[in-house]
């Protein structure tokens, strides 16, 4: 119902932009054209796009637009689900499952931000670009299973959705967060089920299995582009494919292989 029932309400791809501003509305104040910017609109896979001013801020010098345009929607996912919904404190344990992917990619590293510890699981192949962005510890998932290590943990986000709800929770601390941000391939209904389901479970014991959608806003668009500035976090690139190349960029995207994010380019 929200994206549409029998066709999508907004036909139009994309939904992180960067580039400079070509012009500006009678009432904005923030920007002037020429002003590099970042952030989020409707429809962003064009050479032009419009955008509310509450949804764009200036982009950092040091960051290539390439990489402002990889942060919006991963990064405000990442921020927000373990800020806000896991109310991550420095010191505690954070396992990322998916941690080589869009989302993942940046939870490693704003989880290390914000002073936990960190482990990733991710395939063998990535291994090393997940310790390399700062997790402290990284789990093959191909030879480790991290629900049945022994291993317990104060927050889990999982962006991938690959285990049962039951099998989580052995992973979790008695008083342990269960974050839902992915889901595993299948119709476009399927995590349905697992969102009613973990709102079940969490009313049966002292665990918080909690479902997860982001929500964009130019206070957190600033965090991350401060975070991006200072070099706290790096958004990793897998690909970059043209404009004219979109469909195949999507046909890698659902792959399910991509390393972090990937980028089209104008």
């Amino acid at each position: 119902m929200q994206f549409g029932l029998r066709k999508p309400k907004i036909p139009r791809l994309g939904a992180d932009v960067a580039g400079r501003v070509e012009a500006v509305g009678r009432n904005v104040t923030q920007f002037k054209p020429g002003d590099e910017v970042f952030g989020a609109c409707r429809g962003a896979f064009t050479e032009y796009v419009c955008a509310p001013e509450s949804t764009l801020v200036l982009k950092p010098e040091t960051v290539t637009f390439e990489q402002a345009a990889a942060a919006p929607v991963a990064g405000f996912t990442a921020l927000q689900a373990l800020r806000d919904k896991g109310r991550l404190q420095p010191g505690q344990t954070v396992l990322i499952n998916g941690a080589a992917g869009g989302v993942g990619t940046f939870a490693v590293q704003i989880a290390k931000w914000l002073g936990a510890d960190v482990t990733g699981v991710c395939s063998a192949r990535n291994v090393e670009t997940v310790r390399s962005i700062g997790a402290d510890w990284v789990i093959d998932y191909t030879q480790e299973d991290f629900t049945r290590s022994g291993q317990r943990y104060d927050l889990i986000l999982d962006c991938v959705g690959n285990h049962s709800l039951s099998a989580c929770r052995r992973a979790l601390n008695p008083q342990g967060i269960y974050i839902i941000v992915g889901a595993p391939d299948g119709r476009w209904i399927s995590p349905l089920p697992r969102v009613f389901q973990a709102l079940v479970m969490s009313r049966l014991g002292s665990q918080s299995l909690v479902p997860f959608l982001t929500r964009g806003n130019q206070k957190d668009l600033i965090i991350l582009r401060d975070l991006m500035a200072a070099g706290k976090v790096t958004p990793v690139i897998d690909r970059c494919y043209g404009l004219d190349e979109v469909p195949e960029a999507i046909r890698y995207l659902e792959a399910g292989h991509a390393r972090g994010k990937v980028v089209i380019t104008v």
